[in-house]
């Protein structure tokens, strides 16, 4: 296959780019319509994998010079690989709704004003590898799914259910009505992380770069809970206290009890 040039530009459709985001969007549920790869690959391992899926799913793909790859990137890592797919489909409260009431306790993540990609995109990673159900973003003063995003979760966004709300209090009010417990991340929280009880439907809040969560979903919050901290440093980043978090509720669900009722 020779090489050819010119990545066409499409604005009903978005990249991903790097080898494992690129292999998981062709696994995920969303229509990846175009692969480019750069010429100079080779055709083994993660890449092989790609051209399997690609001839098996009818996806075009196109072999490019290296160059126009990393000219056409948009995180600066393409690692030879771009691919265009349909826009990402955001989840909505009426899939919550359906959701509720199922056997297995629930898991949430609401983010109250995460900008950054590169945390939004490790927190997305995180949720997939915790079994999280939804995360939960606002419209407004958040990050959404782009490349840079795509990228930090090394492909993760495309099988976690992402909910995009007018208003994140509301739905946490919601939730609550419903059987959920809200427990913020705070590093001034009054009650220590693990003495809660994550074995039933929890909705961890973890708040934005800087400014943590916002007076009014602290309101709202069932617990704040904090970390204990020995160092220098004040706060840690909003992905290591998700991390922290979620995997206490994983240890608690699968793993030995522990917690007191909340």
């Amino acid at each position: 296959m020779a090489a050819r040039a010119l990545i066409p530009e499409n604005k009903n459709e978005e990249h991903i780019e790097g080898r494992n985001p690129v292999l998981e969007a062709m696994r995920g549920p969303r229509r990846v319509t175009h692969i480019y790869l750069s010429s100079s690959l080779k055709r083994a391992g993660t890449v092989g994998e790609i051209e399997k899926l690609a001839s098996e799913q009818q996806v075009p793909l196109d072999l490019v010079p290296a160059d126009e790859i990393f000219a056409k990137s948009r995180t600066g890592i393409p690692q030879g690989v771009i691919a265009t797919v349909v826009p990402y489909r955001y989840y909505g409260l009426k899939d919550i709704s359906s959701f509720i009431g199922s056997e297995k306790p629930g898991l949430v993540v609401a983010l109250d004003g995460v900008e950054d990609p590169r945390n939004f995109g490790s927190i997305l990673r995180l949720a997939d590898a915790t079994g999280v159900n939804f995360v939960i973003t606002e419209k407004r003063r958040s990050c959404g799914v782009t490349p840079a995003v795509s990228k930090s979760s090394a492909g993760a966004v495309e099988h976690v259910k992402i909910v995009r709300v007018p208003s994140l209090a509301n739905v946490i009010e919601r939730l609550k009505k419903e059987g959920f417990w809200v427990v913020g991340a705070d590093p001034e929280g009054d009650t220590v992380y693990y003495e809660l009880d994550y074995k039933i439907p929890v909705v961890f809040v973890l708040g934005g770069e800087g400014e943590g969560i916002g007076r009014l979903i602290r309101e709202r919050c069932d617990f704040l809970a904090r970390l204990p901290q020995f160092g220098e440093v004040g706060s840690l980043n909003v992905s290591a206290t998700g991390a922290v978090l979620l995997y206490e509720a994983v240890r608690q669900r699968v793993g030995r009890p522990g917690g007191r009722n909340a």
